[in-house]
């Protein structure tokens, strides 16, 4: 049997038609947006002519109203869709709602649906996670949060967390608790379904970082939030997957929040190398232009040659959630590669460009800013490749060979 990979035509159809959307309606939106109300006016315009277009939340049955795209064509449009900072947000395919909504998909009751997923998919809400904690840092199972019954039908919780991606911008939350401190390790932890805002849901504020901000960067949901959780009470019925199980639904959708992260980190540095080529086509230096110096040239192929190998990460990835297979070891290892891969290519963007690169004239700058955070969000690298390096130990006790741990189920 011969191995190709040819993308059904479908799905070529459809990668197509983003890639248009994304060039010819949200690149040059990006121009329009200088406050909240152009954003407001903006995203609207957007989000109602993508979806007479039928180009709205990808990933999402038809049932329910997305496209229902399996995950090779996902992975496809969402390669596109990173090229503008518009693009998610314009199908209502965003961070860190989209993973919500795959869990409420899986997990929500029949009300949680009506109530919470429905304003999700319609586009009309947005939501946030609160899991991370200061304290336990990369460490889930470390979170000190805590829920108690109160025996009125609610939950009551205390304890506060860190980094809330797009707190500031969301309607709800999830949170996630420890509910029996007695339980397994991983089955001390309960979500709990927000509606925002809350008066024991307190956000402190949204944290600075080191990447360039704007009058819009928190507005679109851009910014990491520190919040204090006091005597938030919460009732029984927004209770999310039962109890116990808030540790395992947590790294289900983190799992497909690494993948999004890297789906976007390819558009983004494919959109850099594009700036980088157009750039060094046309600058000349001592009599001749930069893209007929050998250096030059090296430079770009390093950046192709790291473009090439995310790709086909990707789309194996695909290839193993179509079969239902275990992607968990190509996840993790992914998840690191991608997240290099994208500052190096934005990195060498910027070289090329040389001080216009460095300046805020290009977007390359407030890009390579934003892209440090790659290497810690969902994961910091090193946790990645503790337990890719423990999955490769295992492998060779296992099968007296590493093939399984890298890749090997290729050949």
């Amino acid at each position: 049997m011969a191995i190709d990979f040819e993308i059904p035509e479908d799905a070529k159809a459809m990668r197509e038609r983003v890639r248009r959307w994304v060039h010819e309606e949200c690149i040059p939106a990006e121009k329009r947006l200088v406050d909240r109300e152009s954003f407001k006016v903006v995203l609207a315009e957007l989000r109602a002519k993508a979806r007479s277009q039928g180009l709205w939340a990808p990933f999402i049955p038809t049932e329910h109203g997305g496209m229902g795209l399996g995950p090779l064509a996902n992975a496809l449009v969402q390669m596109e869709l990173g090229e503008s900072h518009l693009g998610a947000l314009s199908m209502n395919s965003q961070g860190p709602d989209d993973a919500t909504m795959l869990t409420l998909l899986a997990h929500g009751t029949d009300f949680q649906k009506e109530k919470y997923l429905k304003p999700l998919l319609n586009g009309e809400k947005r939501v946030c996670y609160s899991m991370t904690e200061k304290a336990a840092g990369a460490d889930a199972t470390g979170m000190q949060t805590r829920a108690v019954k109160d025996g009125k039908g609610n939950y009551v919780l205390n304890g506060e967390k860190w980094f809330s991606s797009a707190a500031s911008a969301a309607d709800l939350a999830l949170v996630m608790a420890m509910t029996d401190p007695e339980a397994p390790r991983h089955q001390r932890y309960s979500t709990f379904i927000v509606e925002l805002p809350n008066p024991g849901y307190i956000i402190k504020r949204d944290i600075q970082t080191m990447a360039v901000e704007g009058p819009l960067s928190h507005i679109m949901g851009g910014g990491h939030s520190e919040i204090d959780i006091k005597d938030l009470v919460v009732p029984a019925e927004n209770l999310l997957g039962g109890e116990g199980n808030g540790f395992n639904m947590g790294q289900h959708r983190l799992a497909y929040g690494r993948l999004r992260h890297g789906m976007h980190n390819v558009a983004l540095a494919q959109r850099a190398l594009d700036l980088a080529v157009k750039h060094v086509t046309s600058r000349e230096t001592f009599g001749q232009k930069l893209s007929k110096r050998q250096g030059v040239q090296w430079m770009l192929a390093d950046c192709a040659s790291e473009l090439y190998m995310a790709r086909l990460m990707l789309i194996h990835i695909a290839y193993k959630a179509e079969k239902g297979l275990d992607l968990r070891q190509e996840n993790s290892i992914a998840k690191v590669f991608l997240a290099n891969m994208v500052h190096k290519v934005v990195d060498t963007a910027i070289q090329l460009h040389g001080a216009l690169g460095y300046s805020r004239d290009t977007p390359l700058a407030a890009w390579y800013t934003h892209i440090r955070s790659q290497r810690l969000v969902d994961g910091p690298d090193e946790v990645h490749r503790w337990t890719t390096g423990r999955n490769v130990i295992r492998a060779f006790e296992r099968d007296g060979t590493t093939a399984a741990a890298a890749g090997g189920d290729l050949l």
